[in-house]
């Protein structure tokens, strides 16, 4: 099984990338399961979505506490909200944005990838200029690390799920995909 957690921000689209993200998976053949965990405070206030993936049914019913992989939609989280905490070795770290913040206490053996997601959604008109709806183009990046996916999976899933602007969203899946850019942390051997 693969367990993924997103973080995000409240009307960035974490829920929202986990669902699209099942969707893509599912019709690869997977069996999947995305839910979400927020407070009462929706809009810009700290959300938490999981998402499980398995050649099996899956018949766990709690939080991911241990994921295989991480996705961050806001950096502005990371010296707030312990992130990374559980996630397994050799595990990805996906991070929207141009520069990466410092992410204290990350396991070593993890993996790092960035991608501008802000600017990718901005630039296709995907929420207001000041804060962008970041979900698909963060899909785009995950279909290339950890490569769980195929970017056309999870483009057909956008055109299926995204009602509005589903042209724009897709060229931001596709745009992300070939703009992610995996870091290399100090003192790490391949």
């Amino acid at each position: 099984m693969i367990e993924i957690r997103f973080h995000g921000r409240g009307g960035q689209g974490a829920v929202i990338a986990s669902e699209i993200l099942a969707t893509a998976l599912y019709n690869e053949g997977k069996h999947v399961q995305a839910f979400p965990t927020f407070g009462v405070e929706r809009r810009g206030a700290p959300v938490a979505a999981f998402l499980r993936i398995d050649s099996r049914p899956i018949r766990l019913r709690c939080q991911v506490e241990k994921p295989d992989h991480i996705v961050i939609l806001d950096p502005t989280l990371i010296p707030a909200i312990d992130v990374t905490s559980g996630l397994k070795p050799g595990g990805w770290v996906i991070v929207n944005c141009e520069h990466l913040p410092p992410l204290p206490g990350l396991n070593p053996d993890c993996r790092i990838a960035t991608v501008d997601a802000a600017g990718i959604a901005a630039a296709q008109g995907l929420g207001a200029r000041t804060n962008p709806i970041v979900n698909t183009a963060i899909l785009g990046a995950v279909a290339r690390y950890p490569g769980i996916v195929s970017l056309e999976s999870v483009v057909a899933a956008i055109g299926s799920r995204v009602p509005a602007k589903a042209e724009q969203n897709m060229l931001a899946a596709r745009e992300a995909y070939n703009a992610i850019k995996e870091i290399q942390l100090k003192g790490r051997t391949q």
